[in-house]
């Protein structure tokens, strides 16, 4: 009676593992194929440029014996352009649903670099794809980027790019597509500084610059520490940029400034991450050359 008791409660058991099994291999079934859906719509390239024109790109204040940052700048979106061209020439045209976009914060008040950003924006389909549009995407921008730095350098009038409230006000609606490979480069010397937002709460803020950083005594071996310690960085722009992939080029500390570029890329990698963004790059000044593989790599989606 007993070894019959056994083996009902050993067959019982059996039944239960079986449905849980069973259960259970649903969901991960659905998330699979979710995963796959996923990954065959992230091959449509949906890229976003933003410029900080702040006076970092004037040569009298920041001269540079070996290229002018603005130059260099002109190098890393000549680039960005050909890998964008050379993916669009890679899509089939049934499949194609490609975006390169330019962006500012705040909008230059010139109507002659609205106007040319406005000529920079491109969104091909199985409807719009042309050879011709698709072979004028690189001459274009690199044309329309050379008059847009031409015209800030002679307005010379920079007030800072303001890269916190884009990240609050824009990032989100206009630089996620559902089911898209979202990426996003910021070509910015890392300070983050714009005259019309100065927010604080507690030890954050929504701008960082060199004398911030002097303030909280920052530049020593021991800054991350003393940086989590109080609690000190960006405040969150906004939240849920999981879907948002992010590289940074052009961090370009001060000179003399002991730990100041890794100071600058903790900001903006807790910043990312207390936004969701779990994929991103944060490099310094470099030649394009040397650039141009790691913008080429970021695109492929690989």
């Amino acid at each position: 009676m007993k070894k019959y008791f056994h083996l009902v409660l050993l067959a019982a058991a059996l039944i239960i593992l079986t449905l849980a099994n069973s259960c259970n291999s649903e969901p991960q079934k659905a998330a699979k194929q979710t995963a796959i859906s996923n990954q065959k719509h992230a091959k449509n390239l949906n890229l976003s440029i933003f410029l900080d024109l702040s006076d970092r790109i004037d040569p009298k204040k920041y001269p540079s014996e070996t290229m002018e940052i603005y130059q260099r700048d002109l190098g890393y979106i000549k680039s960005l352009a050909e890998a964008f061209q050379n993916h669009v020439n890679k899509t089939k045209i049934s499949s194609m649903n490609e975006t390169m976009q330019l962006f500012f914060e705040p909008e230059p008040k010139s109507k002659e670099i609205n106007d040319l950003a406005k000529e920079m924006r491109f969104v091909f389909d199985k409807s719009t794809a042309t050879p011709d549009k698709i072979t004028s995407i690189t001459p274009i921008y690199a044309s329309s980027a050379e008059q847009i730095y031409q015209v800030a350098l002679k307005e010379n009038k920079f007030i800072g790019a303001d890269i916190w409230s884009f990240f609050k006000n824009k990032v989100k609606d206009q630089c996620i597509l559902p089911e898209h490979h979202n990426v996003l480069v910021i070509i910015t010397d890392g300070y983050m500084y714009h005259q019309e937002n100065k927010l604080k709460v507690d030890n954050k803020t929504s701008y960082l610059n060199p004398e911030l950083i002097r303030t909280a005594q920052l530049n020593h071996s021991d800054f991350a520490q003393r940086m989590d310690d109080a609690k000190i960085g960006f405040i969150p722009a906004t939240s849920g940029l999981q879907d948002l992939k992010v590289l940074v080029i052009g961090i370009n500390p001060q000179k003399g400034k002991d730990f100041e570029e890794d100071i600058i890329k903790k900001y903006w990698a807790d910043w990312f991450m207390q936004m969701g963004i779990t994929d991103f790059q944060i490099k310094g000044i470099d030649l394009p050359t040397y650039m141009d593989t790691i913008i080429k790599k970021t695109l492929s989606n690989k």
